[in-house]
């Protein structure tokens, strides 16, 4: 019978080791990250390509709702990055993970508001880098992971490298959608879990439900490896949308409110991902970790709560 480790981030020890990825553009909002940390778990808010008033208000709506562990995920490729940072830092947010480019700053700002830095990572190098500058919990993050990925090596590759060069706890992410996954990365030595995919498959969840179908319908041919503007590779499902962007044709933005630092204008993915948590999917970009073919329900998020401890329990150690 397998147990859960205990994490500890700062001060913080939630019940079970297992942070919700933060999902942008708002599929990680204050119902699914109060519903996570009322189950025991650390419920995030994705603030990336949310204003500084959306962000507040998500914040203060998951506040009133929960006792539990709320944090923030934020892209360090966004404008308006720092800004975000210091309005959850305002609202006595309980930990920030960051990730999609590396800010020394931030861990500053931690230090002087006394927030935990969670760092996103997927090299060694820059897992030291962090634990240095005063991360205090890295995420180890493989190829099997939804979204925007910072490398072409398996968790499973990476995450002994990064436990054994830091002395901070290191939280496995990729591709882990059930308990023989959370057990797996418990065996190589993580500290805990970090799931993106599995969540939007729950009530809570504040996608569509024609977003929600795609996931449900998926089959492990269906995800695909994108380009994204942001300039790294993303993992995606396949319909109309992403074919034109593996053809090279996707449309270039009508408009553009510069909400990256840095973007090659190959087409709007913040546009690309609002279209799909609408439900116009086919003219959208629908984000996946590479295991969402292994997922078929949608469930309260105390019932996958429920599932994942049973199943990590059955577990031999």
């Amino acid at each position: 019978m397998m147990k859960f480790p205990s994490l500890k981030i700062g001060r913080l020890v939630p019940r079970y080791p297992i942070i919700q990825g933060g999902m942008a553009i708002r599929v990680s909002t204050a119902p699914l990250a109060t519903a996570v940390a009322n189950a025991g778990g650390i419920g995030i808010i994705a603030a990336t390509g949310m204003s500084l008033d959306e962000l507040r208000n998500e914040i203060r709506t998951a506040r009133s709702n929960s006792k539990g562990i709320i944090g923030i995920n934020i892209m360090f490729a966004v404008r308006q990055f720092a800004a975000l940072v210091h309005t959850a830092i305002e609202e006595k947010i309980d930990l920030i993970i960051t990730g999609a480019g590396f800010s020394r700053d931030i861990f500053k700002w931690g230090k002087e508001s006394d927030t935990p830095i969670v760092s996103i990572v997927s090299s060694t190098k820059l897992a030291k880098i962090a634990e240095k500058q005063g991360a205090s919990a890295i995420v180890a993050e493989g190829v099997e992971a939804g979204g925007h990925l910072g490398t072409s090596r398996s968790l499973e590759e990476i995450l002994p490298e990064i436990i054994s060069s830091v002395k901070i706890p290191v939280i496995a992410a990729g591709g882990i959608v059930d308990g023989s996954g959370i057990a797996k990365a418990i065996r190589l030595g993580a500290s805990g879990v970090q799931m993106a995919t599995r969540f939007v498959l729950s009530m809570e969840c504040a996608v569509s439900e024609a977003f929600k179908q795609m996931y449900l319908k998926a089959t492990s041919d269906d995800v695909v490896l994108i380009s994204s503007p942001v300039g790294m590779q993303g993992r995606a499902l396949l319909n109309p949308f992403v074919k034109k962007i593996l053809e090279n044709n996707a449309p270039e933005p009508e408009e553009c409110d510069g909400c990256l630092k840095k973007c090659s204008r190959e087409y709007c993915i913040i546009r690309a991902l609002e279209n799909s948590r609408l439900g116009y999917v086919d003219d959208g970009v629908v984000f996946t970790g590479k295991n969402v073919h292994k997922l078929k329900e949608i469930l309260s998020v105390q019932k996958i709560f429920d599932k994942l401890a049973r199943e990590v329990e059955e577990e031999p150690e």
